[in-house]
């Protein structure tokens, strides 16, 4: 997705921007209202993560700009610390499309935006991610792989879900690392560790569906993709 961040707040902007460009996403980003309203009119993005406090112009002028003056139809995920019930309202009613409070997960930041943008073309996104005979139910938690219940970890869950939201596309160690541990400090042993621990899981069900590209990352290789 290609994003655009408005935030003043240079740390919590910072987090963002680092998180979203790590996950492979295409990012810019405003520190002010005024600035924000200029990129969200004069260039495509694919959603929109906006404070309310802004400094110039804040975000419910400016989403009222936006949707009212410039008629433009980005989604636009509210990030903010204000929490009452009017609050939200008051958002929804100048055209956000989705509201999180302060403090975050970026994981979930990411998913709305996810969420948003498939909505916005039509899309709906899948409960379920299936590659071959793999498959995870988000909702339940649940890796099934040639007919059987695989049980793992949480941190291999994240990683697993990683990797098969964009099959076949290799995903170096940053990426992993943000998608199972968000951002906390990790050594390379712990992403070795969990990654192994995945592939036993997943090798006593079936052929080892995840392929270690070396020097590059890991991916789950596509049903119909001959092995690296």
């Amino acid at each position: 997705m290609r994003l655009l961040i408005i935030e003043d707040d240079r740390t919590i902007a910072g987090n963002l921007y680092e998180y979203m460009q790590a996950r492979g996403h295409v990012v810019d980003a405003a520190p002010d209202g005024v600035t924000g309203l200029h990129l969200a009119v004069s260039h495509p993005f694919d959603a929109i993560v906006l404070d309310l406090g802004l400094p110039g112009m804040d975000g419910l002028a400016l989403l009222r700009r936006l949707r009212d003056d410039a008629k433009v139809a980005t989604p636009v995920l509210v990030l903010t610390a204000r929490d009452t019930l009017s609050d939200k309202l008051d958002g929804f009613r100048e055209g956000a499309d989705d509201y999180v409070l302060k403090p975050f997960s970026l994981r979930e930041v990411e998913a709305r935006l996810e969420a948003l943008h498939k909505r916005s073309r039509g899309r709906v996104v899948p409960d379920t991610l299936r590659v071959g005979e793999l498959s995870f139910d988000r909702a339940a938690m649940e890796v099934r792989y040639c007919g059987q219940a695989v049980r793992l970890p949480p941190k291999a869950i994240r990683l697993l879900e990683a990797l098969m939201t964009q099959p076949g596309r290799v995903l170096g160690r940053a990426e992993l690392e943000q998608a199972a541990w968000d951002g906390e400090g990790v050594s390379g042993e712990s992403l070795r560790t969990q990654m192994s621990t995945l592939r036993k899981a997943l090798a006593q069900a079936g052929p080892d569906p995840i392929e270690n590209m070396h020097g590059l990352g890991y991916r789950v290789r596509p049903p119909d993709a001959p092995p690296a």
